[in-house]
């Protein structure tokens, strides 16, 4: 099960899960457009139609997609590091946070045969009522991609909840 945190100043979100798979796989996992569009989501809220990466130093990445309720949304950014199959960091713009810039961290441990995987997103500071939105939007988002990762559960087939 997914936790996520707030630090007390407000300013950062941090989440982790532990998958029952290798830090190869995972990395692959939030890498890999085609593997992003399968569970990266959820039926009732909404569904990315578009990613697109270019995974090195300086590369730039976007998501796009619709709500439930039809509306559009994008988020995009640029990578910071790049370290496979442990370190992944990049900038997050979301459509629906105005001009916000934050910053998201990956850490990925083997842990046995498994991961131990840990979000760390920075930047709230200026608007934390961002920073508990997006909290719960780790906790699924790392739901989702347990379920992938572990039993290849996609977006149609994991249901409503995960």
């Amino acid at each position: 099960m997914a936790t996520a945190t707030i630090t007390p100043d407000k300013d950062t979100v941090l989440a982790e899960i532990f998958i029952a798979a290798p830090p190869e796989h995972v990395f692959q996992a939030i890498t890999d457009p085609r593997q992003m569009l399968q569970w990266w989501g959820q039926k009732g809220m909404y569904r990315c139609t578009q990613f697109h990466t270019d995974v090195r130093l300086g590369g730039k990445w976007r998501t796009e997609g619709l709500y439930d309720n039809g509306q559009p949304f994008h988020v995009e950014g640029e990578y910071i590091e790049v370290d496979p199959p442990k370190l992944l960091v990049y900038t997050w713009v979301a459509s629906w946070s105005g001009d916000l810039k934050t910053r998201v961290r990956w850490e990925l441990e083997r842990v046995g045969s498994g991961t131990e995987v840990r979000i760390r997103h920075s930047g709230f500071a200026v608007r934390p009522e961002a920073a508990q939105e997006h909290a719960q939007g780790w906790q699924h988002a790392l739901g989702w991609i347990q379920a992938f990762v572990e039993r290849g559960a996609t977006v149609e087939t994991r249901g409503e909840t995960v």
